[in-house]
Formats: structure tokens, C-alpha cells, sequence
């Protein structure tokens, strides 16, 4: 079988994890760019695994970036990697994807490791490639978790991937066969992640029924069909937009230094990952509300206003709420984008959205606030009653955003390109996904 399937930008991976017998609820950690306010879980984190192998020796939670020991901390990361292979703490499994099933806060959701191809992405916006991001990449992200890939031996993946998948063709087929699957790891993950499991898919028919199936996404008829004349999609990030960017921008660095003939089948062209399918049940999109700080109220709410009506066709109505008026409302036709603030509430009745999304509206015009008001700032909450405690504060203002409908994901992609940041959740801080596989990436 060939490892790398250019047609859908797929590599079949060689997955390594600790052998049987390990402690995998030690071993796996929660994603890095999680609890980045609160060093203390990390530190909670260590308590548990001290003296245990475990992926926190081979990640920088991204609470400690921009620390004076970061330095230090990359350079332990490489050693651990490398002492982890030489001492045999992982294991190299034969080629196959990992099938994940993950139980969390009540749902359950399935996914597929596999690795996926950096030359078929591009995170830019108005990118055609087959992988795509679905936020905006802020470059100056970028470097410092390039620092930490820059010489690492492994990689370890919290990206979340999603396919746009109603009939179910790809993953479902495979969960009705698991029991048939040798079974890699079963366990609880620390400090409330709920359960997971994982089995070896390296039957070849396996394999081929699923890239079949993942090609027969692209169909060009079939994409036409469904988005016009669109270039077909069939990645678009869920969770990881800056990690996978990163792996991108890592390959470009190596590239640059590799012969043609070599650049093919370079580990590091490729990024492993978790796919999963947007329409599965266990997948939940969570709406990332917005708090503007350091402005007048009743001043913002004006001109912010204003900045709708510049931006979106069809005029803008300011509506008026007393105390005790509704937390939302919602338009027969475009958005409505509640406000509060200390000493007033209401919404924006956007009726000619330039913006797919209600928050593409709001962030658009919030960006166009910002630059021109300084001293004034926005933050990104979860949560309504969090929002409502903000906005009694002085000088604060709270919006709240509906919660985007899954289904909204890849037409948005298509036809606008990557969403405003800090669009969706795909769930709280403990329902990210857990480092366990690992795959080499360099010698």
C-alpha cells in the first residue's frame, strides 16, 4: 500500500504509544493551549504523573510561554523525546489510523489519527487547498510554538480536523467493526476528561474503504452540486488552527533544504492529527461571546452602530430594552446582536449582513472600533452569566452571540474563507483532546 494518497492529501501513519501495561490516564495530558490562565492545573497535572511516563514531559503548556525558563523547558522537551525513544518507552505500531471513541460531560464522539499532507494546506484566507483553516491565523502566534517543533523528534497532536460527512461513509463504518480491532488503550482521562479508547485500523480493506470514501467527498460533480463552482474542501480545522499552521510553517523551513526527490515522503510534510465528522451527535459548537472594555457604554453602542451601518447593507436598527427585556431576539432575516452595558440593554437589528455569521458582523465592527479608539480593548468569554457580571462593570460592554450550527461550518469556508477568530468552541477546557499517539517526525 502506498503510505502517501496525494488524491485526498492523506499519509498512513506508523502511530507509537507506550506498550500495554503503561498508565495511559497519566500518560495522556490535556491539549497545551488549554487552562493557560491557570499554571495551576498544570502544576496539579505534574503532581499526578510525577515519576510516570507521560506526554507532559514532551509538551510546553501554553502557560508557561513567554516564561523565563522557557528556554529550559524546550530544551527538556527535546530530551525527553529523544530519551523516550532510545529507552524504549514507545512503541512503533504498524501502519494503520488510530479509531478513537471519547466519552465526555454525557456525549460521545468518534475520530481517526491519521496524518495529514502540509503541502494541501493553506491557511490564508481565500485559500482553495484541500485543508483548510476555518480562523484567522495571527502570525505572531506563530514563533513561539515554532520554537518548541523546531528539533522535536515526535510530534503529538491536539489538532481536531473535520469532514463534512452526512452519510456517515468515512468513520461510522469503521466503529461498527471495532470489536475486530486490536484494542491500543482504555482509560480515563485526569481531571474530569471522561473515558476514551483507541484501536489499530490496520486492515488494508479498512484502510482503502476509508480513502475511498474520504476521495469520494471531492467528487467534483458532487461538490458542485452541494457549493457551485467551488474548489472542493475536504479538511477544515475544528481545534489547532495555530498548530497545524505551525506544522506548516516548520515543513517550509525544511523544505527549503531538501532535494525535490526527498520532499516527497519527508516525515515532517506531514502532520498527524484527529478527523472527525461534523455531523456527529458527540460534537457540540459553543458560542465565544465578546466584552469590550475601557469604553463609555451608551458611547460604544453608538458607534458601534454607526460601523454596522457602514459595513452591511439595508440600514441598522438600535432597539431599546428596559431592565427586565430578553437576554436575545432573533430577525426573520439577518442578525441580531444583543448589547448590555451598565445602565442600559438592547440589540442590533442587522437586516442586510454582509457576513454569513452573526459574529463575523460583530467582530468586523468591533475591529473597526478598535483601531481607531485607543485605550479600549475585547475579550473573549464563555458563558452568558459571565458576560452580564462583565458588563455591570464601568466602562464595559457585553455582546452575546448565538451559538453556530455545525451544518454553517463548511459553507462558510467555502464561500467566505476562514472565520473571524474566536468563532466556536467544540466544547469546555476538559473535552479537548488528550495527547496519546505520537509519531516520529525526525532522527
Amino acid at each position: 500500500m502506498d503510505r502517501y494518497q496525494n488524491n485526498v492529501g492523506v499519509l498512513v501513519p506508523n502511530i507509537m504509544l507506550p506498550p500495554k501495561g503503561t498508565d495511559f490516564e497519566k500518560w495522556a495530558v490535556v491539549a497545551c493551549d488549554q487552562y493557560t490562565s491557570q499554571p495551576e492545573y498544570w502544576e496539579e497535572v505534574r503532581r499526578l504523573t510525577d515519576g510516570a511516563p507521560t506526554t507532559l514531559d514532551l509538551i510546553l503548556p501554553e502557560a508557561y510561554l513567554g516564561a523565563p525558563d522557557e528556554a529550559q523547558r524546550i530544551d527538556a522537551i527535546r530530551t525527553n523525546m529523544a530519551g523516550y525513544l532510545r529507552h524504549g518507552v514507545l512503541k512503533k505500531h504498524e501502519q494503520g489510523f488510530v479509531l478513537v471513541r471519547r466519552t465526555v460531560a454525557g456525549r460521545t464522539r468518534r475520530g481517526l489519527v491519521m496524518a495529514l499532507d502540509l503541502e494541501q494546506y493553506d491557511y490564508r484566507n481565500g485559500s482553495t487547498t484541500l485543508i483548510r483553516g476555518t480562523e484567522g491565523t495571527i502570525e505572531s502566534r506563530i514563533p513561539p510554538r515554532l520554537r518548541i517543533r523546531e528539533g522535536a523528534k515526535l510530534e503529538l497532536p491536539h489538532i481536531l480536523v473535520l469532514i463534512d460527512d452526512p452519510g456517515r461513509t468515512v468513520i461510522e463504518p469503521l466503529a461498527a467493526r471495532a470489536d475486530e480491532m486490536e484494542l491500543l488503550y482504555d482509560t480515563d482521562l485526569m481531571l474530569g476528561g471522561g473515558h476514551i479508547e483507541g484501536r489499530l485500523v490496520s486492515d488494508s480493506e479498512m484502510i482503502r474503504g476509508v480513502l475511498q470514501a474520504l476521495a469520494a467527498l471531492t467528487d467534483p460533480a458532487a461538490f458542485r452540486e452541494k457549493y457551485g463552482d467551488q474548489a472542493p474542501l475536504l479538511f477544515a480545522m475544528g481545534d489547532g488552527n495555530h498548530s497545524f499552521a505551525t506544522a506548516k510553517a516548520n515543513w517550509e523551513r525544511i523544505k527549503a533544504t531538501l532535494k525535490p526527490g526527498i520532499r516527497r515522503t519527508h516525515a515532517a510534510r506531514f502532520a498527524l492529527v484527529e478527523v472527525e465528522n461534523v455531523h456527529d451527535e458527540g460534537i457540540v459548537f459553543e458560542p465565544i461571546h465578546r466584552v469590550l472594555f475601557g469604553m463609555d457604554g451608551r458611547q460604544a453602542v453608538e458607534r458601534l452602530a454607526a460601523k454596522l451601518a457602514e459595513q452591511n447593507g439595508g440600514g441598522v436598527e438600535t432597539r431599546w430594552f428596559e431592565a427586565d427585556g430578553p437576554a436575545a431576539m432573533a430577525v426573520e432575516q439577518g442578525h441580531a446582536l444583543p448589547f448590555f452595558f451598565r445602565g442600559g440593554q438592547g440589540a442590533f437589528l442587522v437586516r442586510e449582513p454582509a457576513q454569513q455569521l452573526a459574529v463575523g458582523t460583530l467582530q468586523n465592527a468591533i475591529d473597526a472600533l478598535l483601531a481607531e479608539t485607543p485605550g479600549a480593548s475585547v475579550d473573549y468569554i464563555h458563558g452568558d452569566d459571565v458576560v452580564r457580571s462583565l458588563a455591570a462593570r464601568e466602562n464595559t460592554v457585553g455582546f452575546l452571540l448565538p451559538a453556530m450550527e455545525k451544518s454553517q461550518l463548511f459553507p462558510t469556508v467555502v464561500f467566505d474563507g476562514a472565520l473571524p477568530r474566536k468563532t466556536f468552541s467544540m466544547g469546555e477546557a476538559n473535552e479537548k483532546r488528550y495527547y496519546m499517539e505520537c509519531r516520529q517526525i525526525a532522527r
